[in-house]
């Protein structure tokens, strides 16, 4: 590793720690951001309004040198807002394709389920396909290309639930709670201090090529094979003779697999590490594979969630 590559590294895995600070007790939001960017995948954030999700995608969005987009997600809103439009120029006499906020490297797209099923879809083909279709052109988006979607998990009038395809294609979904009282007043201090202050910006941004750099650097990171048979076997807990099966409509497909795989060596990597742990694995399973499993009709009756069978899976495979 070459002193530049180093120093990449470095940046890279501080930018963690730049995103978490001005954000009070967000550690693991800003790690699982940071991870989700490392293995080129995109996140769902769910949890009460005013918790600070939209602000810690800024921060991300400050940290970067790339271009970002926020999109509030309307019932009226309609895919060409998300992709962009055909504009007739008169001096012409032709169309001019205006693409829309879907072409920047890092997209938030708030209470993604108050957007129409049409608009979740065209984001679906982004996010899936790293490209966009319009009026059959075909066009690639940048790379990186990262979507971080928030919802509320208040249903009011008016939302449209993710289809499982869609909670899929997200690499992690993170639920996230209200502060306790330490947390609260630390919020209260910070944005006092913020009123006083202007809040400083992060020192140096990380460029594309870093994050490149950086993502190859990933996906070099060792995972013995025990470690592969534990993140398989925590999988097939959620399959028919697994341990968590009876309580499963739908397990988990081997995306969530690949899904796991991918965050375990991003994460082995932000530490300073070249090879994965069981550790890995524990630390983020529900966050990688929870939203990919459909709790069976009497599982939900008797208040058990995606996230607490992913605990119990953990609970019955153990690492060796």
């Amino acid at each position: 590793m070459s002193h530049m590559d180093h120093v990449d590294a470095q940046a890279v895995t501080h930018l963690a720690a730049s995103v978490a600070q001005g954000l009070v007790g967000h550690e693991r939001l800003a790690e699982r951001l940071v991870i989700a960017l490392l293995a080129g995948g995109h996140v769902l954030l769910e949890g009460p309004p005013g918790i600070a999700k939209t602000r810690a995608v800024k921060r991300l969005a400050d940290c970067l040198s790339g271009s970002h987009a926020r999109i509030q997600a309307t019932p009226d809103l309609l895919p060409s807002d998300l992709t962009g439009t055909q504009v007739y120029r008169a001096g012409s006499g032709g169309f001019d394709f205006v693409p829309g906020p879907i072409f920047h490297s890092l997209v938030l797209v708030d209470e993604i389920n108050r957007a129409p099923p049409k608009v979740q879809s065209a984001l679906l083909e982004a996010m899936a396909e790293h490209q966009v279709t319009t009026s059959g052109v075909t066009r690639p988006l940048p790379d990186p290309f990262m979507v971080v979607a928030t919802q509320n998990p208040i249903e009011h009038e008016g939302t449209f639930p993710l289809p499982e395809a869609q909670m899929d294609r997200f690499l992690l979904h993170l639920r996230l709670e209200l502060p306790d009282a330490g947390a609260e007043r630390g919020i209260l201090d910070l944005v006092e201090a913020e009123g006083l202050a202007p809040e400083p910006g992060p020192m140096q941004r990380i460029s594309d090529g870093q994050i490149r750099a950086a993502r190859q650097q990933v996906a070099a990171v060792h995972l013995a094979p025990v470690l592969k048979d534990f993140i398989v076997r925590l999988v097939m807990a959620t399959r028919p003779g697994g341990a968590v099966h009876e309580w499963v409509e739908h397990p988990v497909s081997p995306r969530g697999t690949l899904a796991l795989a991918a965050a375990v060596r991003a994460r082995a990597w932000m530490q300073g590490r070249d090879h994965g742990l069981p550790e890995d694995a524990e630390e983020l399973a529900e966050d990688a594979l929870a939203h990919r499993l459909i709790p069976s009709w009497r599982a939900q009756g008797e208040g058990r969630s995606g996230r607490s069978l992913i605990a119990d899976a953990l609970r019955a495979v153990r690492p060796w």
